[in-house]
Order: C-alpha cells, then sequence, then structure tokens
C-alpha cells in the first residue's frame, strides 16, 4: 500500500514522473510575495525580501520604514535591517554564489549586504553614465550583473569579488527591450558575457563587450517578439516565449529550433525557469505550467503568489505559506514505487515488508530477484538519497540492508556511505537551519562549502559537528567561532573571554592563536590580544603580532628564547625605527 500512496502523488510528464513534496510550511508571518520585491539564493540558500517600492500597497499595520528582512528557506527571520539608501528605486537584487546580497538602485550604485544584514564596504558604481542615465533594467548570474539604463545601453560586472564595471557594445535599440537574459562567462567561448535581449521587432540581439549580432531567424524560421527568455543552467539552451503565446526551445547558438509548445495564452508569463534540464515551468498568476519536450504540459493551480527559484536538478516554489520543490522522479525511485512494479528493487521493498510481518512471501520475493539483488539494493540505497522524508529514507535503507545479507558481491561501505550523507542532509535541513538541500545539490555544492555556509551563518556547533563527522579540518569553524565571539562580546571581561576562548581553541592541535589574537587587536581588545598571543607555541607568529600591539620588551624576550637571529634583528630594527637613537643604545648597550 505504501507504492501506492507514494506514487499517488505523481504527475506524468509524456513518460517521465515528476512530483512536488513540500519542504516547509513557511514560519514567516504577514509576508506577501505579491507586495514585496525576493531574492532567493539557490542550494537551499537564504531569502531576502523587501517592500516592492514600485507597487503602490496599502501599508496596513506595518511601519513606515522599509526593512530588508533575510530569512532562511523556512521562513525563520536571520536578520533585518532598516533599508535607507538615497539613489532611487531599487532596480534589483540577487545572491550570489558565496551568499552575499547585491541590490542595485536607479542611480546604478550597488550596496552589499551579508547574510546577518550587514551592509559591506564600499559601494559599487556602476558608473557615470548609469548615474546620469537611471538604470530601469538589470540580470543577475552567480557573481555577475549586466543593468540597462533608459537610454538602452548595457553595463556589465562581470565579478563581484573584483567589481570593474564596463560598458557592452551599443545594441543601438530605440525601445527599451521586451525581456532580457544572459549566457553566463564560463559558458561563453570568448569567456565573456552574452547578453540576450527580445526586441519589439521581432527576434533578438546578441551583445558582447565588442560586438552586436541580430538573429532574426533559427533553423529558417522567422523569430517574433520574445515576451520571456531562460537560459539553461548549462548555457546550452535558451526558452523564449513569443508574442503568439509559443513556447520556443533552441540551442544558444541559435542553429534549430527543437521544440515548440503551444501554451493557450498571448499574456506573457511573470516568470520562468528550466526545471533541472527536463523540462520548462512557466508561471502566470494563479497557474504553474510545466512543459517538457513531448506531451501535454502539466498544471499546478495557485491561490497565492509564488517564486520560482531555479536549482540544478529541479525549481523550488516559494509561496506565502510554503516551500515545495517540484523534480522528476529519479529512475530508481520510480523503479520501486511505480504503482504495479515488478522491479528487482520493488519486489525487494515488498520482501523487507513481508519479513516484518513474518511472512514466507518474503522468501519467495528473494528468490525470485536473486541474480538481480546487488542492483535492487543499490536501487534501494539510490532512492533512499532522493527522498526528503526520513521514515521512507529509513525503509528503503532498511531494504537495501535486507538484500545485502543475502548477496555476496556487493561493496558493504555503499548503505554506510549513504547513511553518512543522509544524516548530514537530514542536519541541515531541519526548519530552524533551513537549508533543503537534495544530494545532488549537495555533492555539486561540496561538504566544505557547505561547512563555509553553515559557519556565515553562524551554525557554528552544526559545522563543527559535520567537520567531526566527516573527518574535515576543524580548524576553520574554531577560528571563526573565536574570531565571531570576540566581535560579538564587548561587554565580557578579557579574563573571562580568553577562558572561553581557550576552552573551544585548545580542541584543535595546531591553531593559529596569533590570528585570533590579531582580530582581538583590530576590534580594539589589545589586552585580549597579548594574553592570546602567551599561547602562539611559533615564535615566528608570535613575535611580529607583539611589535603591532606594542610589546616590544616581550617580543625582544620571545625572540632571544626562540634563538632565531632573524627574529632578534626584526625586533632590533623595529624599535631602531620608533624609538630615538639615543635612548635605543642606552636600552640596549649601556
Amino acid at each position: 500500500m505504501a507504492n501506492v500512496s507514494v506514487a499517488a502523488e505523481w504527475l506524468l510528464l509524456y513518460n517521465r514522473y515528476y512530483r512536488k513534496p513540500e519542504l516547509y510550511p513557511m514560519r514567516w508571518k504577514h509576508i506577501d510575495l505579491s507586495r514585496n520585491k525576493v531574492a532567493c539564493a539557490a542550494f537551499g540558500g537564504p531569502i531576502a525580501v523587501i517592500r516592492d517600492d514600485s507597487k503602490i500597497v496599502q501599508l496596513y499595520a506595518e511601519s513606515a520604514l522599509r526593512k530588508l528582512r533575510i530569512f532562511n528557506s523556512a521562513g525563520v527571520l536571520i536578520a533585518e535591517t532598516v533599508w535607507k539608501h538615497p539613489g532611487g528605486r531599487l532596480i534589483g537584487m540577487s545572491w550570489t554564489d558565496d551568499q552575499t546580497l547585491i541590490c542595485l538602485v536607479q542611480d546604478g550604485t550597488v550596496f552589499r549586504y551579508n547574510i546577518h544584514a550587514e551592509l559591506l564596504e564600499p559601494n559599487i558604481s556602476m558608473g557615470k553614465e548609469c548615474f546620469e542615465q537611471n538604470v530601469v533594467d538589470c540580470v543577475f548570474w552567480g557573481n555577475g550583473l549586466v543593468c540597462i539604463t533608459e537610454a538602452n545601453q548595457l553595463f556589465c560586472v562581470s565579478d563581484f569579488k573584483n567589481p570593474q564595471p564596463y560598458k557592452l557594445s551599443d545594441p543601438g535599440l530605440e525601445d527599451s527591450p521586451l525581456c532580457v537574459a544572459v549566457i553566463e562567462p564560463q559558458y561563453v567561448m570568448s569567456g565573456n558575457v552574452e547578453v540576450l535581449m527580445g526586441v519589439s521587432e521581432g527576434g533578438l540581439m546578441v551583445v558582447e563587450e565588442d560586438s552586436v549580432q541580430r538573429v532574426e531567424q533559427v533553423g529558417g524560421e522567422v523569430l517574433g517578439p520574445l515576451q520571456k527568455m531562460a537560459v539553461s543552467g548549462d548555457g546550452k539552451w535558451l526558452a523564449a516565449f513569443t508574442h503568439d503565446g509559443q513556447l520556443l526551445v533552441m540551442p544558444t547558438d541559435f542553429s534549430e529550433i527543437k521544440f515548440s509548445c503551444n501554451c493557450e495564452s498571448a499574456l506573457p508569463p511573470e516568470q520562468m525557469a528550466w526545471c533541472g534540464m527536463d523540462s520548462i515551468v512557466l508561471y502566470w498568476d494563479d497557474m504553474v505550467l510545466m512543459v517538457g519536450p513531448i506531451g501535454e504540459p502539466v498544471r499546478y493551480l495557485y491561490d497565492e503568489p509564488v517564486v520560482l527559484i531555479p536549482e540544478c536538478d529541479g525549481v523550488r516554489i516559494l509561496s506565502n505559506s510554503s516551500m515545495e520543490f517540484l523534480q522528476r522522479v529519479p529512475d530508481s525511485t520510480v523503479s520501486i514505487f511505480k504503482i504495479g512494479s515488478t522491479s528487482a528493487a520493488a519486489l525487494l521493498y515488498d520482501a523487507l515488508d513481508h519479513f516484518d510481518r513474518r511472512s514466507a512471501k518474503a522468501d519467495e520475493n528473494l528468490r525470485l530477484i536473486r541474480s538481480s539483488l546487488p542492483e535492487a539494493v543499490e536501487a534501494c540505497i539510490d532512492a533512499a538519497g532522493h527522498e526528503f522524508d526520513e521514515k521512507r529514507q529509513r525503509t528503503l535503507l532498511r531494504a537495501a540492508s535486507y538484500g545485502q545479507a543475502f548477496c555476496s558481491h556487493f561493496q558493504r561501505d555503499r548503505i554506510q556511505e549513504m547513511c553518512k550523507t543522509l544524516r548530514v542532509l537530514n542536519a541541515v535541513r531541519n526548519p530552524d537551519v533551513g537549508m533543503p538541500l537534495s544530494i545532488k545539490q549537495y555533492k555539486s555544492l561540496t561538504s566544505s562549502v557547505l561547512v563555509g555556509r553553515l559557519i556565515n551563518a553562524h551554525q557554528h556547533l552544526l559545522a563543527l559537528r559535520i567537520s567531526e563527522y566527516l573527518g574535515m579540518n576543524q580548524e576553520v569553524v574554531i577560528m571563526h567561532w573565536a574570531c565571531s565571539k570576540i566581535t560579538a562580546s564587548l561587554a565580557i571581561p578579557d579574563v573571562a573571554l580568553l577562558e572561553m576562548l581557550l576552552d573551544k581553541l585548545q580542541l584543535c592541535k595546531g591553531i593559529s592563536y596569533a590570528a585570533v589574537a590579531a582580530h582581538a587587536d583590530k576590534n580594539g581588545r589589545r589586552k585580549l590580544a597579548a594574553l592570546l598571543i602567551e599561547h602562539e607555541p611559533r615564535p615566528s607568529k608570535q613575535v611580529p603580532l607583539l611589535l603591532s600591539i606594542g610589546e616590544e620588551d616581550t617580543a625582544l624576550m620571545k625572540a632571544t628564547e626562540s634563538g632565531d637571529t632573524d627574529l632578534v634583528y626584526l625586533v632590533l630594527f623595529h624599535i631602531w625605527q620608533k624609538r630615538p637613537a639615543l635612548e635605543f643604545f642606552e636600552n640596549f648597550l649601556g
């Protein structure tokens, strides 16, 4: 019966099943997505929400102060701050790959915030022309941004780690583009961003830094005006919605139209996104439509506004009340739970049920699949990895373990590995942490990046436990915790704070006390810095820092004790430069 209830939630798009489990009921209160600008980070990242000043809205009981709020994916508030930036209307905002929130305003100024809603300095200007002409639209990708001015000029920052704005070629447009999309630099031969613009006279313009190309025909067919575009995650395909309600999919070299579909609405969708690489999801104000290369589209009806968040293996759908994940059902899951399935994996899953009920049919099932038992065990392990429901994960892993007992040629550590992975995933999916990663997202993100994200979100204990569990270096976590503790504990006396810090720093052999001391010094805690340096075992790290905080005598003593002549010279030259010559000779040679 379990098989029926699992598969009953699926919908068929031609010959592929899709499912849309709810990841979280949203914990926020009184958030209406239709009245706000919203930016959602990929890989289960944070959600930024701010009142949309381009819409006239009744403020109800809200304060007139605009607030930028940052939530996790379950709607738990992480941080908020008052938005007090001049420079005109907020044109757009988005999260970069390292979870920095980029906010672009009308005069071309870019404000950057971290996940704790703290403004990062310096602000970035997109240049004089943007300031004079006003920015009207923008498109973001991983670490970059392209903005369009009222005069239809394009300006680009291709990497916010090194923010150097530059101008792209003049597309020579009189009217504003109907829609804009970008092909990321990593997928372009030249290594520069390609901007695609749908224009009112039909077809599209491909704009680069030093060229403009007009595409009027694709595979012999004339392109009408395009109303909405979305580029696939690997940069190879473009989905475009035409003025007469057709959805076209073509390669980004525009050599042919791969398929077209009539969406029965000439009204362009509000949002459009790729669902992995298998289908395209379009959203109008009450309906989500999923279109595949063949077969009838699938409809989902909504009575509240939604935001589509494309992921590498599906689309997350955020509404006022829930976070869902629309994805293709993995083949292993289909083979086990498809209604009427007689695959080896389905029979193994069934055998466990009979075994639990002490029925002899368990043995009968195992005899039937003896030759393909390893494949059945593998399918149960794989399906467990794709599940968000912990109870179902457990049952699938028990089925795999049950089958493995009768299987002599199976890698014993596969189940162990999957248990480890799922423990990590279940821990970060907890609503208080709110990172609903799928196993595919986790593998492409990597565990070290996940730990880095947990550290930045100040989930230090969880980050430490995961690092320990996966046998990773814990030094990064403890160092970050120590520095954060110093910044946040201004009221705690130095000696008390030192005890707290040493308690944790001693967990990690070879940790750099000097780096933590340097951070304390930077935060104006010179005494704490001096106390921490005492615990640094490496004179080469200890001595320069003692000099920088003005402890010359201690530095000279430590340098002498180390027997390192270079360090002794370093201290002497430092004192020689700082003190008058007479005093220097009196002290050291008198």
